[in-house]
Order: C-alpha cells, then sequence, then structure tokens
C-alpha cells in the first residue's frame, strides 16, 4: 500500500460547504517523499474543505516541527514548523497553472495533498538552518564544532587577493553603465 495514499481527499459525494479533515505528518510521510531532505518530524494538519458548486477552496493549517541538519555545527536540531494556506481546485480538462489553483479533471473524485503538504512544509523552514539561540540569546550549537570554526577562520578580507584583472572588468562595467 502506497503510505502517502492516506493523504488523499475523496470529494465526490460530499455536501456543498465545509468538511473538516486532520492528518499526522510523521517520518514515514518524508521518506515516501523522493529526495526529501528533511527525514523525520511531527505534525498535524488541519484541513477545511469549502466545497462550491465549481471548485473547493482548501483552508491548511499546519503545526509541529521537523528534525534539520544545521548548518553551522552539523548536529541534528529540532525545527518548529507553523504554516497556514490556502488552495483552489478547479475542475477543468485543460492543464492551466497559476498560484495557489490546482486544476482537475471533472471526471477525478479525489485531491492528493501530500505534495502541497510537502512544500508548504519546505516553505516554512528557514533558509538559514541553525539551532535557535537559548533565552540569553547564547548560541545552542555543538561548542566543539564552534571551537574548531574559530580555530580555521581567518581575519584576512576576501578582497585582498582579488586577481587585478577583476578590477578592469569592474572600471568596464561602470563606465558602461554611465
Amino acid at each position: 500500500m502506497n503510505q502517502l495514499s492516506k493523504y488523499r481527499i475523496v470529494y465526490q459525494g460530499l455536501a456543498e460547504g465545509k468538511h473538516e479533515f486532520d492528518f499526522q505528518v510523521d517520518n514515514m510521510f518524508f521518506e515516501n517523499m523522493e529526495y526529501s531532505d528533511i527525514k523525520s518530524g511531527d505534525l498535524k494538519v488541519n484541513v477545511i474543505l469549502n466545497k462550491k458548486s465549481t471548485f473547493l477552496e482548501l483552508d491548511f493549517q499546519i503545526q509541529g516541527s521537523v528534525d534539520l541538519t544545521c548548518d553551522r555545527c552539523l548536529e541534528m536540531y529540532e525545527q518548529p514548523i507553523e504554516f497556514e494556506g490556502k488552495l483552489f481546485v478547479k475542475f477543468s480538462e485543460e492543464d492551466s497553472s497559476a498560484e495557489d489553483v490546482i486544476y482537475l479533471s471533472p471526471a477525478e473524485h479525489e485531491i492528493d495533498i501530500a505534495h502541497y503538504i510537502y512544500e508548504s512544509i519546505n516553505l516554512s523552514i528557514p533558509l538559514k538552518r541553525v539551532h535557535p539561540e537559548d533565552e540569553n540569546g547564547d548560541v545552542t550549537c555543538n561548542p566543539e564544532m564552534l571551537e574548531k570554526l574559530n580555530y580555521y577562520k581567518t581575519e584576512k578580507s576576501a578582497d585582498e587577493d582579488i586577481d587585478p584583472r577583476w578590477n578592469d572588468l569592474r572600471n568596464l562595467m561602470a563606465n558602461n553603465n554611465n
């Protein structure tokens, strides 16, 4: 059985109006996503489906945490996740693309939301993945790794070793912009 099949909502046969669905996202979810950077997590997904006569409106609320590798010290840490989003489902034979709109064939009877949940979680992760600071504002990364990083840190500016030909190129670009 496909582990991601439980992230499908069968909307055919539902009365018009609001319907609530709850999903649990766990390690198995991330294991079944191809090329996922996230390997483990525990999140709750609440979906309110508002069925209209010509389209579906889905309101998502995702809360929980995922385990990530710290970019600074390379140890795992727990990253809290909170996401709120809206997805519209329109019925059409044409495959159009728009932000936050999915087009399904009128013959379909269910929607698979696993990929949308996965993308929403990934978009909620900060670009810089580092351990959060403690209540005093101190870094909570592995102290041994921080000590090694400081040992290899140089005070030398990156501009000091620039090939002089790059300066000539910068001058050409500056002259072209004037």
